[in-house]
């Protein structure tokens, strides 16, 4: 009769198992390049405490211009849709592109670090503002160029033979491609977590130097940054290597050139060009700029809207090459995926309040920036499992559920209940408690929709077709994020909320007021919460129904 002691020991062996050493049996070399990528699109957060602060300090606009301002940033990434298609037309030059993107995110850092050292000759160009929205606007063109290419190589990157020259089975392909995305996503999160750690050790102190010190700082960070376009590069570069090592192997083993180099392309014909990509990529291009250069009245939305059409049309010409029943399941995961990510936010000011009102500095939200990156990464190896077991519609009821229940203490932040938890526990538990404990509990769910997502995309993928595929399902699921810019515009519109400026000589310009941001949280939680699950009530009653 076996124990309790030895039955616990025999699960958590179990356990262990299925987490962490079977994640550690799928790991291959050839992971690596496309993983350094990632991270350093995840390293991007490097930047992200000194942003918030620096607009905060030296900028004079609202929350509804960087909700709007969010929106115009997200919109590049529906370029994804003939930067995807040109991937898969070059094939065998696609870490070109990589350089391209480095190149964007170089300039974006800095010009930010002309901004915070108060170049000279800037101004004489553009205002501050004009420079910033410059800087906001490449950063995202340069990081969807090399994401692009990124996707491509996580499906060049998974084997599809075993070591003995055998095809891999259906069920190790399968696994090995959810491992892939899965730690394709560790690697963003991983990016974060290195910078966030970095940003707790250089915003030591920050908040007692002078304007000018602290200007300083900031520019020292930007300039660091610069280090992120670097790992993207150095990715290429390893790519490069592993592929004329595997070349090599293959013709010691009696492979011709020719042969061992075809091991690299798509099964199937070459690729024809899709002009349909590239004319939808152009009309965007087009679009975007002449209705933003004309400052047309509602441009964000008559972009958005046009956006919108141009990935349908392109989803619609993309999943022709997939049988009907995997179509009409691709179709249903999307929606739901979309109107997910769609949800508004809360918005600059819920930050801004947590500044003035609560008194977090820089080094604190950047340990709150650690905390999440660090517990995602260990939620996604603990959920695994469940990704792997779950659809992604009960995935998504679990983390709409969840999302609205840990929204919760932050609502109670704005109502003062940190002053009576305070003075119940002798002070421990006080606002950054509060803050801390919630961010602990929230912080894996952001990226775990995802993950099923992009396995599904990389198995079911017309192989000729795979960066394509990513591309514009991407962009359709990424223009969920500029949708969630516009809502987070309109309830900030809506609610206003704004924080006290003041002028070189001191005179306050705008008074700071958070009276409405109340209001503001409980619209959000309510959207976050229905909004999802009334989605995926309708699809699963629709022919669009999905089960994986």
């Amino acid at each position: 009769m076996t124990s309790s002691g030895e039955y616990e020991a025999a699960r958590s062996r179990s356990w262990l198992d299925r987490i962490v050493v079977d994640l550690l049996r799928q790991l291959r070399w050839s992971f690596l390049p496309p993983l350094m990528i990632y991270f350093a699109a995840g390293a991007q957060g490097l930047t992200s405490v000194v942003g918030t602060f620096f607009v905060k300090e030296y900028l004079d606009v609202s929350a509804a211009f960087i909700a709007g301002l969010a929106f115009w940033a997200g919109l590049p990434w529906a370029l994804k849709m003939p930067l995807g298609h040109l991937v898969d037309l070059i094939w065998r030059r696609k870490a070109g592109l990589i350089y391209i993107g480095a190149a964007l995110i170089a300039a974006s850092f800095l010009i930010m670090f002309g901004l915070a050292t108060r170049a000279d000759w800037l101004p004489d160009v553009l205002s501050t503002t004009g420079w910033y929205v410059v800087a906001v606007l490449l950063a995202p063109c340069g990081y969807v160029v090399q994401d692009a290419v990124a996707d491509a190589m996580s499906v060049e990157a998974v084997p599809r033979t075993n070591p003995d020259g055998t095809p891999l089975a259906p069920k190790t392909e399968r696994a090995l491609h959810t491992t892939m995305q899965t730690l394709g996503r560790f690697a963003l999160i991983g990016g974060a977590s290195v910078v966030a750690l970095l940003n707790i050790w250089l915003f030591s102190g920050i908040e007692t130097l002078p304007a000018e010190e602290k200007a300083s700082t900031y520019g020292q960070i930007y300039l660091l940054a610069l280090v992120i376009p670097c790992i993207s590069i150095s990715g290429v570069l390893l790519a490069g290597i592993q592929k004329r090592l595997s070349i090599r192997k293959m013709i010691s083993l009696g492979m011709s050139r020719t042969e061992a180099t075809a091991q690299f392309d798509p099964d199937g014909e070459p690729v024809r060009a899709n002009h349909w990509y590239f004319t939808g990529g152009a009309i965007f291009v087009v679009m975007t700029l002449t209705v933003g250069l004309s400052d047309a009245p509602y441009s964000q939305e008559i972009v958005f809207a046009g956006s919108m059409a141009i990935v349908l049309t392109l989803m619609r010409q993309l999943i022709r090459n997939l049988e009907p029943d995997k179509a009409r399941a691709l179709v249903g995961t999307a929606i739901i995926i979309f109107v997910f990510r769609a949800v508004p936010l809360n918005g600059a000011g819920a930050t801004w309040f947590e500044i003035d009102v609560l008194g977090f500095d820089q080094q604190f939200l950047s340990v709150l920036y650690l905390i999440t990156s660090v517990l995602t990464l260990v939620g996604m190896i603990v959920l695994r499992p469940m990704m792997a077991s779950k659809s992604i519609a009960d995935i998504v009821i679990l983390l709409s559920i969840a999302a609205g229940l840990l929204s919760l203490p932050g609502i109670g932040l704005y109502y003062g209940i940190h002053n009576w938890t305070a003075a119940m526990t002798g002070g421990l538990v006080d606002a950054r408690f509060i803050a801390v404990i919630n961010t602990a509990v929230e912080s894996p769910l952001g990226q775990i929709s995802m993950i099923p997502m992009l396995a599904w995309i990389a198995r079911n993928a017309p192989s000729r077709l795979k960066a394509t595929f990513f591309a514009v399902m991407a962009s359709f699921t990424n223009l969920a994020l500029s949708a969630s810019s516009l809502a987070t515009k309109y309830l900030n519109q809506f609610f206003v909320v704004t924080r006290e400026v003041q002028a070189e000589d001191g005179t306050i310009t705008t008074p700071a007021d958070y009276s409405d941001l109340g209001m503001l949280l409980i619209t959000v939680s309510v959207i976050t919460v229905a909004a999802p699950l009334l989605t995926v009530w309708i699809i699963q009653h629709s022919p669009l129904r999905t089960s994986d």
